[in-house]
């Protein structure tokens, strides 16, 4: 029985491993952890799920050799492939947007030392939440956007150029029943609103509530493609909604809505926005 401990060394062999052979995994790990952080608040995270219950039942179908099936599959895993890409066209353009943008690599890898610059004074944001709050007793439907590190530079194209240092009164004017500038979206970028009557995106997801209009969806839908926060005027009841990240929450008072901007201000910042607006819309709820 000697010859089974006879073993040659060389079966035994450990490859080499290399730095960048580890490099390489950290960096396939770090991949596959963002891709299923992101496809988990998109309709890819369904797919996925679906996708996992099929290749499970062709692995099924291989093992009793089910000759039928696995034709079937093979004929048509092509044009599965095409209809997913189709299917989630807007999910993987934001994707490659998230990827474009000049600082996602600087947010990717970013250390949180406190050092934030401020996005506007805190006159605008007074004034803004004056504008929301008189617009709300009176019910002037308003939609303003606050532009963070996502241009929205493709928005203000469809509207008309205001270039005006934010003020209530401006803000007031503009959504006024009535007049020239009221239907449509204003863009704030730092001190000043850039546009208005823009049109923004009207969101497709079939969670938000029917009793919003297309106000809100498209509140929603410009936070969903992008990173601005929305503020939306209910014309119908006066309330006053916030649109971030795709999650709406509504109903905010005077206090909620200051607190908010100076989140988005980042002078006083102390914990992630993200983190923080999810926490604050769960408690609502």
């Amino acid at each position: 029985m000697d010859f089974l401990f006879d073993i040659n060394r060389t079966t035994l062999h450990m490859p080499t491993i290399r730095f960048f052979d580890v490099l390489e995994i950290f960096i396939i790990a770090f991949l596959v952890y963002h891709i299923l952080v992101w496809a988990k608040d998109t309709r890819l995270w369904s797919l996925l799920k679906g996708v996992i219950v099929i290749v499970v039942f062709i692995l099924i179908a291989a093992i009793f050799n089910m000759s039928t099936i696995l034709w079937i599959v093979e004929k048509v895993i092509g044009i599965a492939i095409t209809a997913m890409v189709v299917i989630l066209q807007p999910e993987l353009r934001k994707a490659l947007e998230e990827l474009g943008r000049k600082n996602f690599f600087a947010n990717l890898f970013a250390i949180g030392d406190g050092r934030t610059e401020e996005r506007f004074s805190d006159k605008t944001l007074n004034e803004i939440t004056r504008a929301c709050v008189e617009m709300g007793k009176v019910r002037t439907g308003a939609l303003i956007v606050i532009e963070q590190n996502h241009p929205l530079t493709e928005y203000e194209r469809t509207g008309i150029d205001v270039d005006g240092i934010v003020t209530s009164q401006l803000l007031i004017n503009i959504f006024e029943h009535n007049t020239p500038l009221h239907d449509g979206a204003v863009i704030i970028r730092g001190n000043r609103i850039t546009s208005a009557t823009c049109y923004l995106p009207l969101s497709d997801n079939m969670g938000i509530g029917k009793e919003l209009g297309t106000r809100h969806r498209a509140g929603i839908g410009v936070s969903e493609a992008t990173d601005s926060l929305t503020i939306i005027v209910s014309e119908e009841t006066g309330k006053i909604s916030v649109a971030y990240e795709g999650e709406l929450e509504r109903a905010v008072d005077s206090d909620r809505l200051r607190e908010r901007l100076r989140l988005l201000q980042n002078k006083h910042k102390t914990e992630a926005p993200v983190k923080h607006f999810a926490r604050k819309a769960r408690a609502k709820k």
